[in-house]
This record gives C-alpha cells, structure tokens and sequence, in this order.
C-alpha cells in the first residue's frame, strides 16, 4: 500500500496520462492495459451506449461496429456545446458526463493498481483553453474542476502543461538552467520561460522561478484539419463545382469533416438531404458522390484516421502513400512531406511567434535559454523541429518522455503542494 499519494493528471487533446507520487518516488500509472497513455476517445455502441475508451475505443470504430465515437473532448470545455450537450445514438448526453466518465475510468484504474483512494489531484491546462477570452477560459477551468470534484478528489489544483513538463525534467538538471518549454499537443501550444534547478524541485510555490507563459489554441488536430483540406477532401469534391452559374460546392462541410470536435455534427438528415440535392447538380459526381457516401455511412472519422496516419508518416518520410479504399475502391493518394509542410505553414508560424513573444514577456533573447525541453506529439513534425532549432541554434535539447512528461510533472507539483 503506497501512503500519502498524490496524483496528476493530463487530460490531453489527442492522449492522457497519470501519474503519482509519494515522498520517495513519482511514476506513471498504466492507464490502459499496460499502457502509460491512452487516446483521449470514447466509443458509445448504439445498442445500449455502453462506453469504451482509448485504443479499444478507436479500435471498435474503425472496424465498423455501430455507434458513436468522440475525440478531442478537451477542446469543447468553455464553449457553449459544454452547456448544450449532443445527441449519442438518439440519446443527449452532456460533455461533462462524458469527460466525467473518462476521467473516472483512468482515476478507478489508478486506485486499484496504487492499492489507495486518490484524493489529491493538480490536472494540467492550457495557458489559454480558448484565445482572447477570459471568460471562457475561465468558465473551462471550472468546469474541470468541478468534474474532478465530481470524481471524488477532495483538493483539486492546476498547473499550466509546459511547466509540468519543465518539472518532470528538472530532476535530470545539473547546476540551473534557463529552459523554454515547447509542448504542441493535439489542441494547443503553449510555452513557458522557467529558471531549473534541482535543489528547487521540492519548493511548494515556484512563481519566482517563472518568468513567462505563452499559449495558442493551434496544434496537432490543426495540422490535421490543414493536411485534410489540402489532400483528402479534394477526393470528396472539395473546391469543385454545381449548377449552371458554375458555383463552387459549399466548403462548411469539407471544413467540418476535417476536424475532429465537429464531425459527429454532420451525421444529420438535413445536412445529407442538402448533400444530396447538390449531387444532381455537381459537375464532378465521382468525387461529390464520395462526399455524400461518408455522409451516409458515418466515416468522417475514418477519413480523419487516416489522414493522422499520412501525418505520422511523414514524420519520419518524404512521402506517405495512403491507401483510401474505405472511401473508394482503388482508390489511393501519394502525399509529400513538401506539399504537407506548405499546408500547414502558416499555423506554424503563428506557433513560433508565440514562442518568441513568450522570449520577449520573459525579457530575453533566444541565446539566453540553455534548455530546450520539447514535448508533446506535435513536435515530432519535421518543420517544427527545424524551426524551432534555428531559433535555438545553441541550446540542449530534451525530448524524453514527449506524450508523459506533462503527467510526471503535475504529480511533482500535486506533492510540493499539497504535502
């Protein structure tokens, strides 16, 4: 039996990890089977809404097991569909029962493997859940906070992610470092400027240790929704035309498909009645036809699948083939890194500003930072990498650990404070 546990979790975009500690030691929790991390997903089978979560989540998706499948839940804390709620298989369900019910399932998980009812937790946030507006930040971090209370924690923290990140790190420090934490995760990217030092790595308040934060809502699922736009919905009739006036084929749809948080709305009568009409019209029947097929047959997220799958590819190649059968038969497109790094290169610039305005609050130039501490699944991309190594041509670099650090981090801070 582990005595006085304190817990960390990061409820992620794209993953989620926890992690605990006691006086002696801080570990990550296995969370799925034996897995550390698992995909922030939920699977509700239409016979009964019976919930599955993570990889078996994806997994009964995509072998077209009928239901409801949702991801990328994080990023509806603060908006107006919190409030709303959405329909799963005929039935409203309100978001935070759903996150709820993924947060628990990971809390019950960690309980029974730590032998411990966990009661102290510090979850990680984005430096801003929603850009330019307070309110809505706010409103998202009390809606968590008041899930994990739901959950039974009774003292409930936040840390902002790259600082947990910048935590979990500072372990492995020799003398003090000045370190820019990058942490592009599947919905935001945020950073933080942050004095490291082991022999501070136990102080319960380390404000003075940080000199700046910075946070835009962009990030791994926009990388996606670009590289959709620019390779996969041209296949379904994107920027193709209808009607006699030679009109281009309305785009809402195509951006919708392309984005995880909003597919499931497309799954309505009205939308594919709409389709439909447009497909006696369309000059290209082929490629509109396919449209109205993933409509009908509710496969956006397989489209989105696979278009992850072309940016994990091209992680580590020049080119990807993907193989689009589920679509089409025989159908099959050739992506190149080059046309990838041109679709997402304006959100990539947006990023790298952010990091040199984070430089500029901490009141320092990129050849103070002696660290830099990458995390996050983002950072795996090629043109982020180069970017951000020209604008730190001199600094160490840290990339351990980039889907877990943020979860080690906050149980560091979740014992420093409340121990």
């Amino acid at each position: 039996m582990i005595n006085s546990v304190f817990c960390g979790i990061d409820f992620g975009t794209s993953n989620s990890s926890l992690a605990v500690a006691n006086q002696d030691e801080v570990f990550l929790v296995p969370v799925e089977k034996n897995h550390h991390t698992i995909p922030s997903a939920m699977f509700f089978a239409r016979k009964d809404n019976q919930a599955f979560f993570g990889r078996e989540a994806t997994e009964r998706f995509l072998s077209r097991q009928p239901g409801r499948l949702m991801r990328s839940l994080k990023r509806v804390l603060g908006s107006p569909a919190m409030r709303q709620g959405t329909m799963v298989n005929g039935e409203l369900m309100k978001f935070d029962q759903i996150i709820a019910a993924f947060l628990d399932q990971m809390k019950r998980k960690a309980e029974s493997d730590c032998n411990t009812e966990l009661k102290h937790v510090v979850m990680g946030r984005p430096v801003h859940f929603t850009d330019n507006d307070a309110a809505a930040d706010q409103r998202a971090e009390n809606e968590l906070k008041a899930i994990a209370k739901s959950l039974g924690f009774e003292h409930v923290g936040f840390q902002f992610e790259p600082i947990a990140a910048a935590f979990a790190h500072e372990a492995r420090v020799t003398g003090e470092k000045l370190a820019m934490v990058v942490d592009l995760g599947g919905g935001t990217s945020d950073f933080t400027v942050i004095r490291l030092s082991g022999k501070n790595a136990r102080k319960p308040d380390r404000s003075s240790d940080i000199l700046a934060n910075t946070g835009v809502r962009l990030g791994g699922n926009d990388f996606d929704k670009d590289l959709s736009l620019a390779e996969m919905m041209p296949e379904l009739g994107f920027r193709s035309r209808y009607g006699s006036k030679n009109l281009e084929v309305p785009s809402y749809h195509y951006f919708d498909l392309s984005e995880w948080s909003k597919v499931n709305f497309l799954y309505t009568n009205k939308i594919i009645f709409q389709a439909k009409q447009l497909l006696r019209e369309t000059h290209d029947p082929v490629r509109y036809g396919r449209l109205v097929s993933i409509l009908e047959q509710e496969t956006g997220h397989a489209v989105l699948a696979e278009t992850e799958k072309i940016k994990i590819g091209l992680a580590s190649n020049d080119s990807y083939a993907a193989a689009l059968d589920f679509i089409d038969q025989d159908l099959r497109i050739d992506v190149e890194r080059e046309n990838f790094n041109l679709a997402i290169a304006t959100k990539t610039e947006r990023i790298v500003q952010a990091a040199t305005e984070c430089l500029s609050a901490a009141g320092i130039g990129p050849e103070a930072i002696g660290l830099v501490i990458m995390t996050g699944g983002s950072t795996e991309i090629p043109l982020i990498q180069d970017q951000f190594r020209r604008l730190f041509p001199a600094a160490e670099w840290s990339e351990e650990n980039k889907l877990s650090s943020v979860g080690l981090g906050l149980a560091y801070d979740a014992r420093n404070r409340f121990s």
